[in-house]
This record gives C-alpha cells, structure tokens and sequence, in this order.
C-alpha cells in the first residue's frame, strides 16, 4: 500500500513539474511584444480583425512605441471600416516611424476612403519615392485608382503602366488599364488589357464579365454573347444579373 502511495505522489510530482515549464513559457509569451503582434498579424490575416486588435493592443501596451503593431492596428481597423481609428494609429506609426513606406502606402488608402484625396496622394507619392520600397507597384496603382476616380484618364494610366512595369503581373493593373481604356473608347486596347488579366488569373468572374462589355462595345458580339451566356449561371450579384440579362437581350436582337 505503501509502495502504491508512493507511486502517485511520484507521478503527481511529475505532472507538476511537466506543467511548470509550460506556465514559463505561456508567461513570457504574455510579456513579449513580438509573440502577441505575431498572434495579431495571423488574426488580421484570417480576417479577424477583433481578435487581431486584442493582440496588438496587448503588444502597444508592452512597447506603445512598437511601429508595425501600430501599423497593424491601422489595418484591423481599416477591415471593421473605421477608417478614423485607422488614420489615427498609421499617422501615430508614421510619426513613430517616418520611414515605414507600408505605412505611407496604407495611410493613403485610408484618406482615399475618408473622401480625402488630395492627402491620399501625398501620401502614395511618398511611398513610390522609396526606390528601397518592396512593393512599389500598390503605391504606383493606387494612384492610377485615384486618379481614374478623379476621370484624369491621362495620369492614371500612366500610373499603371509604372506599376505594371515592376510587376508585370500584377492583375488589378491590367484591369483597371482594361477599364482606363474603355473610358477612352479604346474598346481594341480594353480587350488586350482584359485578356492579359484573364491569362494570369483564369476563370475570375470580374475580369470576364469586363472582357465581355468590351467585346460588345467592339463589336464582337458572338464573342460577347458567347461569354455573357457562360457567365449568367455564375452571377451573384443581383446587378450584374440584371446587366448580363439586358446584354443577352440586346445580343439576341442585334444578331437575328
């Protein structure tokens, strides 16, 4: 019986001890920066933006001056839509960090949101003056976006061609040169653009149904019936629905 009693003090001794080095550890992680910024980045990742927020906040309130928790905050708060709370956080990042170009890059998105054009290109012209900066072309496209907003057909393109010109390719380029032309009546040029999209990115449902309207637009209307009616089935959208609807009804008459 002795012996028996023994025994399980032993193994209670052990558990102990196997459970005291994990509670070392589970602390340590409590206090390290790093670990609970990493917990939010796989958190914004996933697009959780709440649970993000919980771990970066838990990593500012461990270093308030760490700058890539505080551009993370601007992000997770640019998921939830709350584009001041966003602004807040990457200015107070930038102002931490000047030279941070995401920062800049994110920022820029940001004020574009907010309605604040004017600042959201300061901000992008600050991020492509970085030659150092890894991702040039997000700055170089979101200018050419801003500037389509704005109708200057002129300086968006010229803004998507730089950034196609680093990443060759880099879809949301050659779309939006696709949708540049068309605004310009350039159907042949928007049919280019499209399918060199489509060919880096087959089967996606957008760049399919722009391809479409252009090859309408065109003139290549067995193209764009053919398209339209392999489309439908794949609409989600009850708008696009309607559009692909009014297309085929036109395609139907004009091809009798």
């Amino acid at each position: 019986m002795k012996i028996h009693v023994v025994l399980i003090t032993l193994v209670c001794l052990t558990l102990c001890y196997c459970a005291s080095p994990e509670k070392r550890v589970e602390k340590a992680r409590q206090k390290d920066p790093r670990y609970q910024y990493n917990l939010g980045v796989f958190y914004l990742n996933n697009g959780q933006p709440d649970e993000s927020i919980k771990y970066l906040s838990r990593a500012l309130e461990l270093q308030p001056d760490f700058d890539v928790a505080l551009d993370g905050m601007g992000l997770a708060y640019t998921m939830k839509g709350e584009f001041q709370t966003a602004a807040n956080y990457l200015e107070k990042c930038l102002a931490t960090n000047p030279r941070m170009t995401d920062a800049l890059n994110h920022l820029g998105s940001v004020y574009q949101e907010m309605g604040l054009l004017d600042k959201a290109a300061q901000q992008f012209r600050l991020a492509v003056s970085d030659e150092t900066y890894h991702s040039r072309e997000l700055p170089y496209y979101n200018l050419a976006r801003l500037y389509y907003i704005q109708e200057k057909n002129e300086e968006a393109m010229e803004y998507a061609d730089s950034a196609i010109l680093i990443d060759e390719r880099m879809v949301l380029a050659h779309n939006l040169r696709g949708l540049i032309y068309e605004r310009m009546e350039r159907y042949q040029d928007a049919i280019l653009s499209y399918q060199t999209a489509i060919k880096l990115q087959p089967e996606e449902f957008n760049l399919e149904y722009n391809l479409a309207s252009a090859l309408y637009k065109n003139g290549n209307l067995k193209q764009a019936q053919k398209l339209f009616i392999k489309l439908r089935p794949r609409a989600a959208d009850p708008e696009i629905k309607a559009n692909i609807a009014k297309y085929l009804e036109l395609l139907e008459k004009e091809l009798r």
